[in-house]
């Protein structure tokens, strides 16, 4: 909200000064150029291979917890009253490990992908200022954080910014 704002704002000065009479707005699709730079390909397969492997470590556990349930409940039946209830709590408690690891996983997976994408990031803003300055833009957004609404003159920047990010960090 606070970055429409800013926008609303910025563009109310620029309309109401003479000076800025031509005035160009850039935009870049940040997201997609993560996932089309050759780096960000990179990246995106090393966080699936990552993931597969975890979802495999997980799957396994599952099918175990699945397997132990189906023959409790075969003998459920057969037991005490005592036994039933240790039982299903033993049960209980692998189901809410594995829920645990599961979001554990998901830490480690999200804590890997900023560690990864960072260093992009990085490199990403300097060829976005380059681009911007070759492109004659005055100022330019990335669409999914402060999507312009509208801009009587703009520029989507976005497939020459991952030209020149693969060019220049092949």
């Amino acid at each position: 909200m606070r970055s429409l704002l800013l926008v609303f704002t910025i563009f109310s000065f620029i309309i109401s000064s003479p000076a800025f009479a031509k005035f160009v707005v850039g935009k870049v699709d940040i997201q997609r150029i993560l996932l089309s730079v050759s780096e960000g390909k990179r990246v995106r397969d090393q966080l699936k291979k990552k993931f597969e492997e975890k979802q495999k470590v997980l799957k396994k556990e599952e099918k175990s917890i699945r397997k132990e349930q189906e023959n409790f409940e075969k003998r459920k039946n057969l037991l005490s009253d005592k036994k039933k209830n240790e039982g299903g709590q033993k049960i209980q408690e692998k189901i809410l490990k594995l829920q645990q690891k599961s979001v554990q996983y998901q830490k480690e997976m999200q804590g890997m992908e900023n560690k990864l994408k960072k260093p992009i990031l990085e490199k990403l803003k300097l060829v976005i200022d380059q681009v911007s300055k070759k492109s004659g833009v005055d100022i330019t957004f990335e669409v999914s954080t402060a999507p312009v609404v509208y801009a009587k003159d703009s520029k989507d920047l976005t497939n020459d910014v991952i030209k020149a990010y693969d060019s220049k960090h092949k």
